[in-house]
């Protein structure tokens, strides 16, 4: 059995839909984009060449068609084996589509086409739909994540501006991604980490990484420093707590921050007494940055009281923005169920106290990676037009009475500028510039982005 057998990479009711277009249909134009809502109407798009590469990429074979044949009738529905025999045999197994696609990277508001797919060969004028599931599947989840980090970052950035002497160099690692385990599975991991890593360059998800370096060419695009877990660290039992911070500072201080979950028993103890006293001296002598982790308590209170008591033990200067930066030895990481509401929070209480926004970094695990689904930013996929076998493109859209927001867009998409942005337009009224690229055609990847161009654009 072949478990990415791209036949069966669809959902059930796509196996009869080759029976149900009116006759005469040569091609089936669709496009992908989010009905969104007024709260939340900026997304990031990010995550098609992820597919195109690993799926669309390789052939379906006449092994496959054997194996989804027996699976698909035995599971009760009709198998359009004519239609998949002709792909093989003449397109090398390789889906005759066309797909264009905005730059990876791109903010697009909502209703703007991302996407828009054709078929090329009349004979699979089913193929459009059909590919529906695993097409959307591919944009709307890593451009979600994408879009959610980018939202901390519009919380984050100006409050270092506001605090912060050098935000730029500050920003892209103040969200580490913690979320690795927190997902549903390993590819998950990959595509929702490399995601995160559009915005920002802290990530501790080295699945993330490896797609980002496979997909996109990027050398290394995510950072992580050495960090205590509390296994680590409640082995040496609570008498011997201090040994086991001492011993942190000795085998990692050197090659610069290291951080510490100092939670394990009274984190105001450890912070005041083991930190602030005890070890004061071996970390400022250390030439190293103590990143300290508090990992339970009041998500708000907690890192600020923490900022707080090391501020009284360790000092701090004031930046040329007059807000207090800790001693250089010292920082804080909340990684505990943060969410951006409490990000915002927290900045604004330090502000309050006096602090630079950096003096803290945040964590996010199932929070950024799998606390999202497909309605989240309500991403869709719809057909918007028929060809006849006269070439004669027909409009195609739905128009429910009951729920007009579910209406979908008539006629072959465009994307062109407007003064407001990206804005979506009909192909054949287009008198500029169409902003959607071909990026596969045929089993071929027409546009391939780096990372480096899709943070750049992203920014």
């Amino acid at each position: 059995m072949n478990p990415a057998n791209l036949i069966l990479n669809t959902d059930s009711y796509k196996f009869s839909h080759f029976l149900q277009y009116p006759p005469g249909t040569s091609a089936i134009s669709a496009y992908i984009e989010t009905r969104g809502h007024q709260d939340q109407p900026d997304v990031l798009f990010f995550g098609l060449q992820m597919f195109l590469k690993e799926y669309l990429g390789k052939p379906v074979t006449r092994a496959d068609i054997d194996e989804a044949e027996a699976i698909v009738t035995a599971h009760g529905l009709p198998f359009h084996r004519a239609g998949w025999t002709r792909i093989v045999e003449q397109f090398g197994g390789y889906l005759p589509l066309e797909i264009q696609a905005l730059p990876e990277g791109t903010l697009v508001r909502r209703g703007v086409p991302m996407v828009q797919v054709v078929n090329t060969d009349p004979h699979a004028f089913w193929l459009t739909s059909y590919i529906e599931t695993a097409l959307l599947r591919a944009v709307w989840y890593p451009s979600s994540v994408a879009s959610n980090a980018r939202k901390v970052k519009q919380i984050i950035r100006p409050m270092l501006e506001k605090t912060c002497d050098d935000p730029e160099a500050v920003l892209p690692f103040r969200l580490h991604d913690f979320g690795a385990r927190g997902v549903g599975a390993f590819e998950q991991a990959g595509i929702g980490g490399a995601a995160h890593l559009v915005n920002f360059m802290g990530t501790d998800t080295v699945t993330g990484v490896l797609y980002a370096r496979r997909y996109y060419g990027a050398e290394m695009a995510g950072f992580s420093i050495p960090a205590s877990e509390h296994s680590t660290m409640t082995a040496w039992g609570v008498e011997r707590e201090a040994d086991a911070y001492a011993n942190m500072i000795d085998r990692f201080a050197g090659g610069g921050m290291f951080a510490v979950v100092s939670d394990s028993y009274d984190i105001n103890y450890a912070v005041s007494e083991i930190w602030g006293e005890q070890l004061r001296e071996k970390v400022r002598a250390s030439g190293g940055t103590l990143v300290i982790r508090p990992d339970s308590g009041d998500p708000i209170e907690t890192p600020v009281h923490v900022i707080k008591q090391l501020d009284y033990h360790f000092g701090s200067t004031l930046n040329a923005k007059g807000y207090k930066v800790l001693d250089k030895s010292v920082r804080v990481i909340q990684g505990d169920g943060v969410s951006n509401a409490d990000i915002g929070q927290i900045l604004g209480r330090l502000e309050a106290f006096g602090f630079s926004a950096e003096n803290i970094a945040f964590g996010m695990g199932g929070g950024l990676l799998q606390k999202v689904n497909r309605d989240t930013y309500s991403f869709a996929m719809k057909t918007n037009a028929r060809l006849d076998d006269a070439g004669k493109w027909h409009d195609v859209f739905k128009r429910p009475a009951t729920m007009n927001v579910k209406a979908s867009k008539a006629g072959r998409q465009a994307v062109v500028g407007g003064l407001g942005g990206l804005e979506a337009a009909r192909l054949d009224e287009l008198k500029e510039r169409n902003h959607l690229q071909p990026v596969w055609k045929d089993g071929e990847l027409l546009r391939d982005w780096s990372f480096a161009e899709i943070r750049e654009r992203a920014k």
